[in-house]
């Protein structure tokens, strides 16, 4: 399997498929590359070379007990950005993964990208503080947590057979290849990764990484979001970017790359080629 190695001795999984301007995928929560099978298969084919990785702790890769927080995270990224020489990069990250490009543009500069899009992310900030009052309270991260830890293969189907892709809501039919989908790509990371990671992803605050990236960021989030919602996220974000673009979808889960990525992938085509 294709792996960097990190200068703290982990071996990150990546593929790299296609030739062309490359575009790097960063995958949500707890999941891993395989999330972006729609929009590799769809891009490769559009003549893009197509990149993700697993993150530290999620899916191939090494299944480490430390560096589950967000600056490692951009630092792991970096190094396949540097071990694939990648030049003129877009970056795309969703949910966890768009805090992920965020840090990492704010972290490592913006001389290997061009454009970055974030879909459905966790930036600004999650948790809710006094600064950030429409932010999800710290003790429904510490349910999650809770849950990781004791019920990790249960809770992996009720988040996907519920709210992540809004199989929970009326008139929606679930799609059991998606849900397995889910839960086998939860399962195959590490619960002590994806345990840390729930702190990474909802108490990091990237207000000051946001307003470092100089680029065009499409920021696109749904407003059936039950996971990231929608108010305390992608309006927030855009706002800060200072080349940021909104693009809200009515309806849309957070799940919605797998759900809608017929219009997801047509949305960033268009971005891409602007």
């Amino acid at each position: 399997m294709p792996t960097v190695t990190t200068s703290d001795g982990v071996e990150v999984f990546y593929k790299d498929w296609g030739s062309g301007q490359p575009i790097v995928f960063s995958h949500g929560w707890p999941l891993s590359a395989d999330d972006w099978d729609a929009q590799m298969m769809f891009f490769l084919a559009q003549g893009y070379r197509v990149v993700a990785h697993d993150r530290r702790g999620h899916g191939r890769s090494s299944q480490v007990a430390d560096g589950h927080d967000m600056d490692h995270y951009a630092d792991d990224l970096a190094a396949v950005v540097e071990h694939l020489d990648l030049r003129d990069a877009i970056h795309v990250g969703h949910s966890t993964g768009g805090g992920e490009v965020v840090r990492y543009l704010a972290r490592h500069g913006e001389s290997r990208a061009v454009k970055a899009a974030i879909i459905a992310a966790v930036p600004p900030l999650m948790v809710q503080t006094e600064t950030n009052p429409g932010g999800l309270p710290k003790a429904a991260f510490d349910d999650f947590q809770h849950q990781v830890a004791t019920n990790r293969a249960g809770f992996y189907r009720d988040v996907p057979e519920g709210p992540f892709y809004g199989f929970n809501r009326d008139g929606v039919e679930p799609v059991e290849g998606i849900i397995a989908n889910w839960w086998r790509q939860g399962m195959q990371g590490g619960a002590k990764a994806h345990y840390d990671g729930i702190v990474a992803f909802s108490q990091t605050d990237f207000t000051d990484d946001l307003t470092k990236i100089r680029l065009p960021v499409l920021v696109m989030h749904g407003d059936d979001d039950q996971i990231v919602p929608y108010a305390d996220a992608g309006p927030l974000s855009a706002e800060l970017l200072s080349n940021g673009i909104l693009k809200t979808y009515n309806g849309f889960p957070h799940g919605m790359p797998t759900t809608h990525a017929d219009v997801i992938n047509a949305d960033l085509l268009e971005f891409f080629r602007s």
